[in-house]
């Protein structure tokens, strides 16, 4: 349940960096291990390490009851993919969603990793979602609506034939993992709460190969496609601006560590 809406101060949106920026580098580490034949697990396991060296804690660990540091979502499943013995293969898409803790705030982000070989129209839907993140950042500025998010989400994905996942949403964040407002990736231009400076929300599109449909497996977490076709999910956070959102968040370093594969 997502706790109350409140905005940051220009120096919790810094320690909210700190956090962020520390998910990216978590996410780098294991870009920098992640292949054919590296169990889920293992990844799980390079990213707790890692977190754990850099004085924060994993934000997903024990929340709720979730029994590992990341999600990690393989090729129908959507998001909170609990980690264990399988193995990558060539041609999978993996969402790794992470999020730690550290001095009293989280941070949060999520990339999809492409492995080995994979089909043209998979990695195409991969860049189109990452594109509409984007998209959606570019108008988390004050004095435009949460709907102006959603649609940015919903327009581009939608205009490409994919399912947007209306089920579950980006979130408000800061001292918890998830605050108000939820902030839903579809929407109507012009509609929702207004946004204003001092707001930090974690934006997440999660896109679908396929029809939107999700449902949930038996373990209780792992949300797949309906259609058991590939799904996208990308995240940052990200602090509304008066011209322009502050990304707090990063790819560059996983990105950096892909050049090197």
């Amino acid at each position: 349940m997502s706790k109350g809406l409140y905005y940051k101060t220009k120096e919790e949106i810094e320690l909210i960096r700190e956090s962020s920026l520390l998910v990216g580098k978590a996410l780098a580490e294991v870009a920098k291990v992640i292949k054919p034949g590296v169990s889920t697990l293992f990844l799980d396991k390079v990213a707790f390490e890692f977190i754990n060296d850099n004085n924060a804690v994993p934000a997903f660990l024990n929340y709720n009851g979730f029994p590992n540091s990341l999600c990690i979502s393989v090729n129908e499943a959507v998001v909170h993919g609990i980690p264990g013995k399988y193995e990558l293969k060539d041609g999978d898409i993996v969402s790794v969603d992470c999020g730690v803790v550290k001095n009293g705030f989280f941070g949060d982000s999520a990339y999809t990793f492409a492995i080995g070989e994979v089909k043209a129209e998979v990695l195409k839907l991969l860049a189109i979602t990452k594109e509409s993140l984007y998209k959606a950042i570019d108008t988390a500025v004050v004095g435009k609506r949460l709907g102006d998010i959603g649609d940015a989400v919903q327009s581009l994905a939608e205009a490409n034939g994919y399912g947007v996942v209306r089920e579950l949403v980006g979130h408000g964040i800061g001292r918890d993992l998830h605050e108000s407002p939820e902030v839903p990736n579809y929407g109507k231009r012009g509609s929702g709460m207004k946004l204003q400076e001092g707001l930090v929300i974690a934006i997440e599109p999660m896109i679908n190969l396929g029809k939107r449909g999700v449902k949930q497996e038996n373990d209780g977490w792992t949300i797949i496609t309906s259609d058991r076709l590939p799904s996208a999910h990308f995240e940052h956070t990200v602090a509304v601006g008066k011209e322009k959102a502050d990304i707090l968040s990063s790819f560059e370093d996983i990105e950096e560590a892909l050049k090197r594969i």
